[in-house]
């Protein structure tokens, strides 16, 4: 008895592990990235009042049809479009799920998948599970910039699409148009699919806004454009997302999805659509929370030693923590985040989790931090950092 081949060169996530290490040692837990406060109270009510109505059978495999109303309205602007809720939206049951099931519908066995790194660990076992093969492309710190001649040493012939996450986790970079031309250039000559991970879109900062890059001149046709409502209205346990795209691409994401999940949660559907109606102010009034969240994170972390990046679009940043003074800082990233874990109180992820290609060189002595939580666990999680070198 064994299992299958492509389940042997990929493990649990150590995400997940680190929230599981957080609860055992009574941790604050800035390693997964999940609020701890509550989502708007008028989103659970829709929620509620879809269990105690109708809304408790299978809906639509492919969504709710309010729920689909609302995207296509929302992405008919956003993406430049006419985006047709009976055409081109696939609710799925998290970007997890809409990233492997684009995968499984759109790469052949042997096809390469172009994975800027870092990134984020569900990427590769994505491809895997299509019985395609992951290709790095490394992003260089501390700029994080996407380099041109890194994506032409990286294609091939068996090169078939490119993944990008964009605002990215987890350096929390905003990718800036000079990078998008060249992206666009890029996957125009060589024919590539372009699959987003925008999962953080409404997360941004310094007065950024978000473009979605299925809506840039010669990448409309060849783009899936994958979302979520977990992060922007924390309801990460809710487990919904969405896979928009244009046919023929479009069917075959709706059949895969079709027989391996049926349908998302139809309640969660119904209240997700009630979500989608929220005034501007409540965009504009979470942007001003998460910003405050952000520069938090950056102070205490400096007061502990650590040297952060400041993130422009999402809640994550990355920090070097070779120069703190405590003999751990020549630990592996592996090690000091468990120590950190289990000694110190805080939870992060090793800088390592997010590489495949030249791990040692690019992952080690940096961790990520998650600064999705409440002021008072951020204040109380810096007062357990500024113990270390102590």
């Amino acid at each position: 008895m064994y299992p299958a081949t492509r389940t042997t060169n990929f493990n649990q996530s150590m995400i997940r592990e680190m929230t599981r290490l957080a609860m055992q040692h009574d941790a604050i837990n800035l390693s997964q990235g999940f609020p701890d406060f509550d989502p708007p109270e008028q989103i659970v009510n829709a929620a509620v009042e879809a269990v105690r109505g109708t809304a408790n059978q299978y809906t639509v495999t492919w969504g709710y049809p309010p729920l689909r109303q609302a995207l296509a309205e929302q992405y008919s602007v956003q993406l430049g479009w006419p985006v047709d809720p009976d055409v081109h939206i696939c609710v799925v049951c998290g970007v997890t799920e809409g990233i492997t099931t684009t995968l499984l519908a759109l790469l052949n066995p042997g096809d390469e998948l172009l994975i800027l790194e870092p990134g984020h660990e569900n990427f590769r076992p994505s491809a895997l599970l299509a019985d395609a093969e992951a290709v790095p492309v490394v992003l260089e710190a501390p700029d994080y910039r996407i380099d041109a001649d890194r994506l032409e040493a990286a294609v091939s012939p068996r090169t078939r699409a490119l993944l990008l996450n964009t605002p990215h986790n987890p350096t929390g970079r905003v990718f800036d148009s000079r990078e998008m031309m060249a992206l666009t250039e890029f996957l125009n000559r060589h024919d590539l699919i372009l699959i987003t991970d925008e999962i953080y879109d409404r997360i941004l900062y310094d007065g950024r806004e978000h473009v979605s890059p299925g809506s840039l001149d010669g990448l409309i046709e060849r783009t899936v454009t994958v979302g979520g409502l977990g992060k922007s209205f924390a309801v990460t346990g809710w487990r919904l997302g969405y896979v928009i795209a244009r046919e023929p691409l479009s069917s075959a994401i709706r059949a895969v999805h079709d027989y391996s999940t049926i349908c998302a949660p139809t309640p969660l559907q119904a209240a997700a659509a009630v979500a989608l109606g929220q005034p501007s102010d409540y965009w504009q009034q979470m942007r001003e929370e998460y910003g405050e969240r952000r520069q938090l994170m950056l102070e205490m972390l400096e007061t502990a030693g650590f040297c952060a990046v400041r993130p422009e679009g999402s809640y994550y940043t990355m920090a070097d923590y070779t120069a703190i003074d405590a003999p751990q800082a020549e630990w592996d990233s592996h090690r000091f985040a468990r120590w950190l874990t289990t000694d110190v109180g805080v939870a992060c992820v090793a800088g390592i989790n997010f590489y495949t290609k030249d791990r040692e060189r690019y992952g080690e002595g940096t961790v990520r931090f998650a600064f999705a939580k409440r002021l008072e666990t951020l204040h109380e999680a810096g007062r357990r950092l500024a113990t270390v070198g102590s």
